[in-house]
């Protein structure tokens, strides 16, 4: 299918040649016919073929005849179609080889007409660039006709036939390419190089086609040029050298590979083109500028170069450097002298200039660098090409300041400028108006020459300026400045190149890492390259830099030229070439210093061989030049140093932006090539530490620099904005270059720590002359170490001896950072993960702690203060991976105890952390140190809150030791050692022994604090302990201390000391040195009491246990005895601690009432459980083994009690007797003693009951009594002694009755021997009771008794209030005897009898005992103990006989007592009634327990009984005393009720019994007929009395007493006359019947009275009367 595009050709071509035959019809008929032809021909074609492409290519040569004619017409319009068609054809490729040509003659024809130029070149290039059908002889007609149209006068086909002409070139020599890409089998022919020489217009015969056209075509260009005939370009008629040149090098440039391919081009190189570039240039080299120019042959002038053609020499001398320099070795060698060459001064500055162009662009290319090293300078016998070129660059520099001349170069006639070499707008380098920016430049020695561009914007870059002007005829204006700028350029590539050449394109042919060695293990040709690249470079650079650098004005400019120095510092380090790598080192030191500081310090630095490199470059100023070509930024005084005079004053120095920039490049070239500077860094610190001592840094943390305000503000610093700006960048930078030193090798990193480490030196020497030193190398020495600790071995040990030497200097500020520095590198060290860890590399772990330890050594407080500081960092931080290292560490906070308070306290913190976090993981012998360690601080005496707190930590450790009792001993069993005692129980002896000597310090507080902690961890963990630990314990711990604090409170002062405590206030309990020992004393008892007895158990099973118990026992009894309140209190404490024990079986335990911490008593003591131990593994199936054992045990339990009860009666018996002579300073056991002795027994006499005799009980009651009687000092009284209407007792009253008690509980429940002693127990209590009423006495001491004290006065010794005491006695004896009467014991010793007798005094008494209680106490007692005694006194009669008299006494003293003790005034009416009551209560009993049963009561007892109802009654009735007729009180005073009850008692046992067995009618008789008599005779007077009053009252009533009197009165008249009645005629005296006949008036005159309650008892009395009223004949018995 045919393509469009195929279609429109055809209809395109059909077109044109309709046009061209109606165009031609009338002129030129043959062209109409050979266009209907052509018509007719294409449609053929396209009718009949398939492809008419095809077609038209075959049928081309026919199909251009038309258009052949038509141009020959030489008709514009008619050549114009033709063209137009032909072009179409070509475009489609369907013109055949033939057609071609013809095209070609076509196309000559009409230039040779000079129509249609434009058109013919437009078709000429279509017809060569869209196919290949143009060859050999028709190509070279096409050239020459383009050339042809290039040299016409119209410039618009001038111009384009140029550029038809280059793309033409380049067409054919791309073909050249395309064809060597094709393969071919043809056979290559050899090389005739005789045909090559001998040139000629045929090609050579080993090219293909196409290379033969290219290779005729550039060797025409080379005939051309040289001004020959062309053989192959023929009708070439004329053609400039320049334009040839041109073309040589397009073809050059652009397809330089065919030249490398085919021998036949490089022969044309070789033998054409260098000769005539040879040529070309003779010109130049001949010429001489500013000198007359006559040739040496002829004296004819030489020949002035041609700026356009040396130009383009040159640009071609680029190119055959740059492409073929491996073609054009030799040739190359001789350009590049000739471009040397060009750089002398005696040629012109646009020559110079132009080849600084060329040499700038070859710089630029470090292969060809390489290339001219190895093929020149490396040859033994070679130019030195490399070291010229580099050598006359700087040359050229140098004569730019040294020989100023105009650098602009003007026409000839016009005159110079007056302004040569110094810019209009600046003066030494600044700006001299307002706003005005200087214009980068270098000034020097006056010169003054400006940058024209920017250098080093676009390294590798040659930005050519007058290689490029192609159109210039004659030499450019080359502007001020432009050399410098270009050789400025050309120097920083240079060191590019070179930089590239030895260490690649990416850096990575030496490791990008400084390495010293890297240059080392490069193959011995590269390595001889690169040494040889920096000797043939680096004095040159070295030199034409530093003088830049010291003319630069520009920070640009200047930053280039530093980084360019850098770089071959960097070269030299790795390349191991010390000479120019110090060279460059010193350039840059001297660059950052002012410029006085060079000749003082790097003098001996100076690295640049004078041998090396031009003399003038050698000559660096150091005058005030250098100052006022860059601007001053900080103004400071210069460092001191050894050659510095003492005392001398230095001027300022200043710094310049210049000087700071190049400490930039300083550090960084340290930071990054620190490997390489092996001794250099030595002088690179030193420049360094001057620098940061002008700026005013000072160390902070970690060895970084921060500007000191007291520096900046000081009076010789003088810092601007810029450069405070900058401080901290500068100071980041440092430190950065130190941790940069992290990536050094290990060789490396020693060259700089030695470099510090003599800095510091240096500094300390300084130091000691008393000039203030500088701290860099020691913040840096710190700041190195912190980044390499990974390789800590490489460096720890001369880094930490030199900071331990500083630690120890004489200066402040020295010694002070040396401190900080090995600290913050302890610290770090610890800190850093090591692979292995810390914890399993002891090595690195003792290395890194051995300095810390033997900053121990050194006595300056503020180095201990850090060394301090470091121990609690590396805790807090680090604590987990000391590992082995902790003996180090206590071992450092141990040896602070003998330093001042502030030391002591750091380091106690540190060690408060080690016991609160880091027992768990610290090794078991090292607690051992650490218990140690904690006892030091413990017993310093200068904080005593430490002191205190270090016995906390002692607790805690005891409590670690509790808890990881399973990983100690696994560790102890992992140690292999053999060891009397293990490792655990050896922590534990320590910890008590260290807590022991704490126990006798001198300060109160401490050994109260040891000793609580002390006895407190051994009964908290005592049972970890092994037997033999327990033998230590006691015999190396516990009886020392307990002998030690004895002996030391005997000899202890008695007088006061002063305030020994600070502003602490000492209590006058505590105010000497005796009695805070006897606190000493108290606790230290206590606690080995308190050990015994929650330990027993384990105690028990000690050998020698009995002997210890024995000894305690002696120090128990020896305190107690101690004339001193408080320690003998607590002896007893101490001894009732070791009886608060519950025996399980043969093994005492503690109760379950004891804790871990401290005693708790338990209510009762219950008896002894005789069980197995349950830690005794024993053979139960053997009864008779176990009994044995039991048994033996159970002998020593006996005798240990024994000994205990004995130990108990001494103390007892001692303390309370009497003392012999009383005096005001005797020693009278105090009432918490006694109370506190008591208490013992009862816990003792669980132990010793079975044993317990009446012997031992009488002994027991001789200690109570002779306790009780002891008095209370009259100070003590107040706080101790109940007053007596208080009913408390006091703790010995208490302690006594429960002692009793004890004794009663086990009597009542015991064994028959126990019940024997009722008799005994009831003789106690009665003692006891009796003290209500008398108390005891005490020797002769004399005593007053409470109730007698009168308020304000003391008296010296007061009695105890014995009434709530012996009532409590009381009530005992009531409980008791109830439980006990029936007992034979009791009843045969008449105990009945013996309370009776007790009794009655305090009975008797009544309202004259001491309490008003007291008798109300033991009458209720004694009603209730008859109410159980009295049957058993009917039952038992002969037991009781002498009770009953007693009794009949005691009754009668009791209820008749007010007569001889008058009641209280103070007697309300109802304690009247209720002692009223208590009476009648009495008559009751005997009423009806005693007289209903009077056959079995002794005959006396029962008249004395009626005698006391008698005399009740009596004394009811004639006691009234008329004046009470008007007290409404007077009936409960005078006990009517009780008068009442005993006249009924008389009546119901006179009248109403009929007889009793053992008493005769006549004793009867006459009690009743003195009873009656007396009744009458006070009824008689008590009705007269009332019957007065009455009258006398008027309307008034009597008091209700009165009514109520009259009222019994009555009835009992009534009672009377009743029972009177009933008894027999024979038992009554008529006189009684008189008296009562008496009473009647009496009674009627009564009934006048109005008060009901007399009316009617008196109604009743007159209706008996009725009886005695009847006629004598009926009365019978008086009625």
């Amino acid at each position: 299918m045919t393509s469009p595009l195929i279609k429109k050709l055809v209809e395109n071509l059909q077109a044109d040649l309709r046009a061209l035959s109606s165009e031609s019809k009338r002129k030129y008929p043959p062209v109409k016919e050979a266009a209907e032809s052509g018509l007719l021909k294409i449609r053929t074609v396209a009718n009949r073929q398939d492809d008419i492409l095809s077609g038209l290519l075959s049928s081309s040569s026919e199909l251009i005849q038309p258009l052949i004619l038509g141009c020959d017409t030489k008709n514009h319009k008619i050549v114009q179609i033709c063209l137009l068609s032909v072009q179409r054809l070509v475009q489609h490729q369907a013109v055949s080889v033939t057609a071609a040509s013809t095209i070609i003659n076509m196309l000559w024809n009409l230039m040779e007409a000079g129509i249609e130029e434009l058109k013919l070149l437009q078709t000429a290039t279509l017809l060569i660039t869209t196919n290949t059908v143009v060859q050999h002889d028709s190509l070279a007609k096409a050239v020459v006709l383009c050339f042809r149209l290039h040299f016409t006068k119209d410039s618009t086909t001038n111009n384009t036939a140029s550029a038809t002409v280059r793309q033409l070139v380049r067409v054919v020599y791309e073909r050249v390419i395309a064809e060597d890409s094709l393969p071919t089998t043809e056979p290559q022919e050899p090389i005739n190089y005789d045909q090559l020489k001998a040139g000629g217009r045929t090609a050579p015969h080993s090219l293909r086609p196409c290379a033969q056209d290219g290779y005729l075509l550039f060797q025409d260009f080379c005939h051309l040029v040289n001004a020959d005939q062309p053989n192959w370009l023929v009708g070439m008629t004329e053609m400039t050298r320049t334009f040839g040149l041109e073309l040589m090098e397009s073809v050059l440039t652009s397809f330089p590979q065919i030249f490398h391919k085919h021998p036949e081009f490089s022969f044309l190189l070789k033998e054409r083109v260098c000769q005539i570039i040879i040529k070309l240039f003779s010109p130049s080299l001949k010429y001489r500028h500013g000198v007359p120019n006559l040739s040496h042959s002829t004296g004819a002038p030489v020949e002035k170069p041609y700026f356009p053609i040396v130009m383009r020499l040159l640009r071609l001398v680029s190119v055959l450097i740059k492409h073929f320099y491996s073609l054009l070795v030799t040739e190359c060698e001789i350009f590049l002298s000739l471009l040397v060459k060009f750089l002398d001064g005696d040629k012109p500055l646009w020559q110079r200039s132009l080849a600084l162009e060329v040499l700038h662009t070859l710089s630029t290319q470090p292969n060809l660098i390489r290339c001219f090293c190895q093929s020149y300078d490396m040859k033994p016998h070679s130019t030195k090409i490399f070291r010229d070129i580099v050598n006359a660059i700087g040359s050229f520099i140098q004569s730019l300041f040294l020989s100023p001349v105009s650098t602009v170069s003007h026409t000839k006639g016009e005159k110079s400028p007056d302004t040569t070499g110094q810019s209009p707008s600046l003066v030494a380098g600044l700006p001299v108006g307002s706003g005005v920016t200087p214009q980068p430049a270098f000034t020097y020695r006056g010169v003054w020459i400006p940058i024209v561009y920017s250098v080093g914007a676009n390294p590798g870059v040659a930005k050519a300026v007058f290689l490029e002007m192609l159109d210039k005829v004659e030499p450019p204006g080359i502007p001020e400045g432009y050399g410098m700028t270009v050789s400025f350029a050309c120097l920083l590539d240079i060191v590019r190149s070179v930089q590239i050449v030895i260490e690649g394109e990416s850096g990575t042919r030496l490791s990008s890492v400084a390495d010293p060695k890297a240059g080392q293990k490069l193959p011995d040709g590269e390595k001889r390259l690169n040494e040889e690249l920096i000797n043939s470079s680096w004095c040159g650079v070295l030199a034409a830099l530093s003088l830049l650098l010291d003319a630069s004005t520009d920070e640009t400019a200047t930053e280039s030229i530093l980084k360019s120095q850098q770089t071959f510092v960097s070269l030299c380090g790795k390349m191991a070439m010390l000479t120019p790598r110090d060279a460059f080192i010193t350039a840059l030191c001297k660059a950052s210093l002012p410029p006085h500081y060079t000749l003082t310090v790097l003098n001996s630095h100076t690295a640049v061989n004078p041998h090396k490199g031009p003399d003038v470059l050698r000559k660096i100023s150091q005058d005030q030049e250098s100052i006022e070509r860059s601007q001053v930024v900080a103004v400071g005084t210069p460092l001191p140093s050894a050659s510095t005079p003492a005392g001398s004053v230095q001027g300022s120095v200043m710094l310049t932006a210049k000087n700071i920039q190049s400490m930039r490049a300083l550090l960084s070239v340290t930071h990054c090539h620190g490997g390489v500077l092996g001794t250099a860094w030595h002088l690179v610190l030193t420049t360094l530490q001057h620098l940061v001592w002008i700026l005013g840094l000072k160390p902070s943390i970690g060895g970084s620099l921060q500007a000191s305000k007291q520096a900046t503000d000081g009076p010789n610093t003088v810092l601007t904005t810029a450069v405070m700006s900058d401080l901290p960048v500068l100071s980041a930078m440092l430190s950065r270059l130190f941790e940069s030193s992290q990536y050094l090798d290990d060789v490396a990193l020693h060259h700089l720590i030695d470099a510090l480490c003599k800095l510091s030196a240096e500094s300390m020497e300084l130091a000691y002359s008393n000039r203030e030193p500088s701290l860099f190398a020691v913040a840096k020495l710190l700041e190195t170490g912190l980044v390499n600790l990974p390789r800590v071995e490489v460096l720890w040990k001369p880094v930490s001896n030199h900071l331990l030497e500083v630690c120890q200097h004489p200066h402040t500020a020295m010694r002070s950072w040396g401190a900080e520095a090995v600290t913050s590198l302890i610290k770090a060290a610890l800190g850093h993960r090591y692979v292995p860890p810390l914890s399993e590399n002891t090595r690195i772990l003792s290395m890194i702690l051995t300095p810390l330890q033997e900053l121990s050594t050194i006595t300056h407080s503020d180095v201990r203060q850090k060394q301090l500081e470091c121990v609690l960092s590396a805790l807090q931080n680090s604590g987990d991976s000391l590992g082995h290292g902790w003996p180090v560490v206590l071992a450092v906070l141990g040896a602070a105890t003998d330093q001042g308070e502030n030391l002591i306290r750091m380091a106690f913190q540190s060690l408060q952390l080690v016991v609160t976090d880091y027992l768990p993981i610290m090794p078991s012998p090292c607690m051992r140190i650490c218990i140690e360690v904690a006892a030091k601080f413990g017993v310093q005496q200068q904080e005593l809150n430490i002191s205190l707190t270090s016995i906390g930590l002692l607790w805690n450790v005891s409590d670690f030791l509790f808890q990881n009792k399973d990983k100690i001993m696994v560790d102890d069993g992992q140690d292999g050692q053999q060891q009397q005692m293990p490792v655990f129980d050896s922590l534990w002896m320590t910890l008590f022994a260290q807590l022991g000597l704490l126990c006798v310090d001198s300060r109160p507080a401490v050994r109260k604090s040891a000793g609580q902690t002390l006895f407190s961890t051994i009964t908290a963990h005592g049972d970890l302990l092994q037997n033999n630990t327990w033998t230590a314990v006691l015999w190396k711990v516990l009886f020392p201390l307990l002998e030690k604090v004895k002996n030391t409170s005997r000899e202890a002062s008695n007088v006061k000391e002063g305030n020994t405590m600070g502003n602490i206030l000492i209590h006058h309990s505590r105010d000497s040195p005796a009695k805070q020992w006897s606190e000493t004393q108290v606790l230290t008892l206590a606690g080995v009491s308190q050990v015994f007895n929650l330990k027993r158990s384990v105690l028990h099973q000690i050998p020698d246990f009995p002997r210890a118990w024995q000894l305690l026992l002696e120090f128990i009894e020896s305190s107690a005895l101690y004339q001193n309140p408080e320690v003998s209190l607590e002896a007893l404490k101490s001894f009732q601690e070791i009886l608060q024990i519950k025996t399980n079986g043969a093994y005492p335990v503690a109760q379950a009432s004891v804790t871990q911490n401290g005693v708790g008593m338990t209510a009762s003591i219950p008896s002894p459980q005789i069980l197995a131990p349950e830690h005794e593994h024993m053979d139960r199936s053997s009864d008779k083994t176990l009994t044995d054992r039991t048994s033996n045990v159970l002998v020593e339990e006996s005798v240990l009690w024994n000994s205990a009860w004995k130990v108990w009666l001494s103390i007892g018996c001692k303390v309370t007797h009497p003392p012999d002579k009383t005096h005001k300073n005797m020693y009278i056991p105090s009432q918490p003693f006694l109370s506190n002795l008591i208490k013992i027994f009862p816990a003792l006499f669980s132990h010793i009951k079975g044993r317990f005799s009446s012997t031992d009980l009488g002994k027991l009651t001789s200690v109570l009594t002779s306790a009780l009687s002891v008095p209370v000092h009259g100070e003590a009284s107040p706080f101790i002694v109940p007053m007596y209407q208080d009913v408390n007792l006091t703790k010995l009253q208490q302690a006594v009755l429960h002692a009793t008690d004890v004794l009663h509980k086990e009597a009542l429940g015991g064994s028959e021997s126990m019940q024997s002693m009722y008799p005994d127990l009831f003789s106690q209590l009665i003692t006891f009771v009796q003290y209500s009423v008398a108390p005891p006495t005490f020797g002769s001491i004399v005593t007053q008794s409470i109730e007698k004290s009168v308020p304000g006065q003391q008296a010296d010794w007061v009695t105890m209030n014995f009434v709530p005491f012996a009532e409590a006695a009381l009530k005992k004896v009531v409980e008791m005897y109830k439980l006990t009467a029936k007992h034979k014991a009791v009843i045969d010793n008449k105990v009945l009898h013996n309370i009776i007798k007790c009794l009655r005094r305090p009975l008797g008494l009544k309202y004259g005992c001491p309490s008003k209680t007291t008798w109300v106490q033991a009458i209720n007692a004694l009603l209730v103990m008859l109410s159980v005694g009295l049957p058993l006194a009917r039952k038992h009669e002969m037991s009781f006989q002498s009770m009953w008299l007693e009794l009949a006494e005691c009754i009668e003293e009791f209820l008749f007592a007010n007569q001889t003790h008058a009641s209280p005034s103070n007697m309300t009416v109802d304690d009247y009634l209720r002692d009223e009551a208590i009476d009648c209560k009495v008559v009751q009993v005997i009423r009806d327990d005693i007289l209903p049963h009077s056959m079995t009561v002794p005959k006396q007892f029962v008249v004395h009984t009626m005698k006391i109802l008698n005399r009740g009654s009596i004394h009811a009735a004639m006691n009234y005393d008329s004046e009470f007729m008007f007290d409404m009180d007077s009936s409960a005073k005078h006990r009517e009720e009780f008068a009442k009850t005993c006249f009924e008692t008389l009546l119901q046992y006179s009248f109403l019994s009929k007889g009793k067995e053992g008493f005769s009618q006549q004793e009867e008789g006459a009690i009743s007929k003195l009873a009656i008599a007396s009744l009458l005779t006070r009824c008689n007077e008590a009705l007269k009395a009332y019957i007065q009053d009455e009258k006398r009252s008027g309307h008034c009533p009597l008091p209700r007493t009165r009514n109520s009197e009259m009222s019994f009165v009555l009835q009992a008249l009534g009672t009377l006359l009743v029972s009177l009645k009933k008894a027999p005629h024979s038992s009554i005296e008529s006189k009684v019947w008189t008296q009562v006949i008496d009473l009647y008036p009496l009674l009627v005159e009564l009934t006048m009275s109005d008060t009901p309650v007399v009316r009617k008892p008196l109604k009743g009395l007159l209706l008996e009367y009725k009886d005695l009223l009847k006629p004598s004949a009926l009365m019978k018995n008086g009625v």
